[in-house]
């Protein structure tokens, strides 16, 4: 049976545990061997097709699993595994929300990397086709676009996320969440001009996010950007919570060349 081209997707979750200790992960974009490497030397280890931390930590993922990379579907279903069986978190990326629309039959533009991912998902049988899209849907919409744990203490986004929008949820929040905020302003290419919204954040709890990439992840305030770009041979980065510290992988190779990123000295942009 088709399925109906309707969303089921939850705006955010304030959770919490009795043990709020979590290692957060940047932007993957289909970096497979970056990642399990990343886990590793994070100590998680593999257990009944996942991966565990001895000490109970879990993993969250700030979003932009797939596309752009060589193994797209490898990461998708590494995420999906650790969603439903290890405990982990995956908050909603662009590039998560456009393959969710995507497999719901929607019409959308395969450039930016999803022409690469949809074109791995194309390789496999019809059955593991299926498959996949039934638990990538499962997975997506189990999630949010935000999370707030650990009493409010901690944020995790995929673009950005103000004081006053946690909590709430609207059009405007949403955008933020997947893109950050846009200027108003476009560039010579046409691509929306974004601000940096962590510049004039001033709340209390912890925001990590990803979506921009910076070549270092630096503290601004009460926030941190985990995004180092490793698709396009710069670093995949984890932020060790509550400790706050930056675990880093470099990538193998350029897997995507761009002249955005870390060139001529300007080495902040979304995407």
């Amino acid at each position: 049976m088709k399925r109906q081209k309707e969303r089921r997707e939850r705006n955010f979750r304030i959770l919490e545990f009795k043990q709020n200790t979590f290692d957060i992960i940047g932007d993957v974009h289909g970096c497979y061997d970056e990642l399990i490497a990343l886990v590793k030397q994070l100590g998680y280890v593999p257990k009944d097709g996942i991966y565990v931390h001895p000490e109970g930590r879990r993993l969250i993922s700030v979003g932009d699993v797939s596309d752009k990379g060589p193994q797209n579907v490898a990461c998708l279903r590494f995420w999906i595994a650790q969603v439903a069986f290890g405990g982990a978190f995956w908050v909603h990326g662009n590039h998560c929300n456009k393959l969710y629309r995507y497999f719901l039959g929607n019409r959308v533009h395969l450039s930016h990397g999803l022409e690469k991912t949809v074109q791995e998902i194309e390789a496999l049988s019809k059955e593991q086709r299926n498959a996949l899209r039934a638990e990538y849907m499962r997975c997506y919409e189990s999630q949010c676009y935000y999370l707030l744990l650990d009493q409010r203490r901690l944020a995790v986004v995929h673009g950005g996320l103000r004081e006053e929008s946690m909590g709430k949820f609207n059009g405007q929040i949403r955008a933020t969440c997947l893109y950050g905020e846009a200027t108003g302003d476009t560039d010579a290419q046409g691509r929306p001009i974004r601000r940096n919204w962590a510049e004039s954040y001033h709340g209390t709890t912890f925001v990590v996010y990803g979506h921009t990439v910076e070549e270092e992840a630096h503290f601004l305030g009460q926030t941190v950007d985990i995004d180092q770009g490793c698709v396009y041979g710069g670093f995949l980065t984890a932020l060790r919570y509550p400790e706050k510290e930056l675990v880093q992988v470099k990538a193998k190779q350029v897997y995507c060349p761009s002249d955005r990123y870390f060139a001529h000295g300007d080495q902040t942009k979304s995407k």
